[in-house]
């Protein structure tokens, strides 16, 4: 193990304390917490942190996620594309999404927590965009602050460390002295903080960044060690971190706390041009089954029916907190699709459902099972994952850098497929008459 001199030591600890000190002054006086996704991302991906943050004692009412419209970076930054969004868009829609924000609540500051892209956003607008007017704290996790690749060529590109972004952003200071901020990342699990180009088309060529490329000169850099580039922002042992330094405190409890009962709310969204959008969709057909999770079984009617309107909304509605759901989505344009839920142990309205057309190679399908983990990756030897009782194939050796599985049925007899993800599992139901349906089986952790 490398050691570490007595006066980084010291440097290290006397930001930590610093951080501490301003977030145990902070608690006293809760802030709004804005949580910002990554390329390709939406806000549902933070809703273990956030539950996790009301299980701990903070005002649900301060807790924000913000759905950027059009989640994908463009291959060039400067040029504007379908269903892309450039830095600028990125920053302008937080700008806007933080000012409505103080409004709802009545403070005056925020704090910023980015997963990802989400972070060279925050880093834009504090820096760039009069964000650090109203941010008190920002807090950036597995974010590619020196780039995913570092290089003279495409220096259009977001994720060139040499490119004119990250120069721009990196230029002078790398923070911005009116606001607190601190990365997380991993030791050498971060599928785009590797030395060579296995994660980015280019296998055994030298990147020119490593595992170091998320920190920050001037910030309090914490290592996460094992956990991949989306665990770094999700998963309980980031929350652990991220919550300790907004508080100034060590969280009581990782394991989430149940409701009584869980109300769900959220948005149906589709896809153009290829990728996501986070746009709502009207007119979809939704129906909510509780289902046995042993078998797959549907228990009943449904118990919720509706077509979504303009704002794409589905709910609300009020959940049993132990019980397994089948989201069942079916749009003009899109396959059918059904969505297997672990128990929703609290209330939230960011349990957004995105539909996608079915891939040509599928349409021959009974149905496709994709298991799904959102927030994290499937790692080899790390997690236990099985579709059917088989380790899918697809899943990529060495550093997670595959977040689903998928395993293609032929149109047959109706059964039951088992879908595991470490201490997850849950049964879905094939049907006969299933052509061409996507059945996803996201799971919570």
């Amino acid at each position: 193990m490398k050691k570490i001199s007595p006066l980084k030591r010291i440097i290290v600890s006397t930001m930590l304390f610093l951080v501490l000190a301003v977030g145990a002054s902070a608690s006293a006086e809760q802030l709004p917490i804005v949580f910002v996704h990554g390329n390709g991302d939406y806000a549902a991906l933070w809703t273990t942190t956030i539950w996790r943050f009301e299980t701990n004692g903070y005002d649900p009412d301060l807790l924000f996620a913000v759905n950027m419209v059009h989640p994908i970076a463009p291959g060039d930054d400067t040029k504007p594309a379908e269903n892309q969004s450039t830095t600028v868009d990125q920053a302008s829609q937080l700008a806007s999404f933080v000012t409505r924000t103080l409004l709802t609540t009545g403070k005056d500051k925020v704090i910023l927590v980015g997963s990802s892209r989400g972070g060279n956003t925050i880093r834009n607008y504090v820096k760039f965009a009069g964000g650090h007017a109203v941010t008190a704290m920002a807090i950036l996790c597995g974010t590619p602050n020196h780039g995913v690749f570092a290089a003279p060529a495409v220096l259009n590109s977001e994720w060139n460390g040499m490119g004119y972004f990250l120069a721009r952003l990196n230029a002078i200071s790398e923070v911005h002295p009116d606001v607190l901020f601190v990365t997380t990342r991993s030791d050498t699990n971060d599928k785009y903080a590797q030395p060579t180009g296995e994660f980015i088309g280019q296998p055994g060529k030298p990147t020119g960044v490593d595992s170091k490329s998320p920190e920050l000169r001037g910030a309090l850099n914490l290592v996460l060690p094992g956990l991949d580039h989306r665990e770094v922002a999700f998963h309980q042992d980031a929350f652990k971190e991220i919550f300790r330094v907004i508080t100034g405190r060590a969280p009581s409890k990782l394991d989430i706390v149940p409701e009584d009962k869980a109300v769900l709310n959220g948005m149906l969204c589709g896809s153009a041009n290829g990728w996501y959008t986070n746009l709502p969709l009207a007119g979809v057909k939704v129906e909510v089954y509780e289902v046995n999770p042993n078998t797959g079984e549907r228990q009943g009617d449904a118990v919720r029916s509706i077509i979504t309107a303009d704002d794409g909304m589905w709910g609300p509605f009020s959940a049993d907190p132990e019980a397994y759901y089948e989201f069942v989505a079916e749009a003009s344009g899109y396959p059918t699709t059904r969505f297997y839920l672990t128990p929703f142990p609290r209330s939230s309205s960011y349990i957004h459902f995105r539909l996608d057309p079915l891939a040509a190679e599928h349409e021959e399908a009974g149905a496709v099972v994709i298991l799904s983990r959102p927030r994290g990756y499937l790692g080899h030897g790390r997690d236990k994952f099985l579709l059917d009782g088989e380790v899918p194939a697809g899943v990529s050796e060495g550093v997670p850098g595959t977040a689903s599985a998928t395993k293609i049925y032929s149109p047959g007899a109706s059964r039951a497929v088992k879908v595991v993800l470490n201490k997850e599992a849950v049964t879905v139901k094939i049907y006969p008459e299933d052509n061409g349906h996507k059945i996803f089986v996201p799971f919570h952790y």
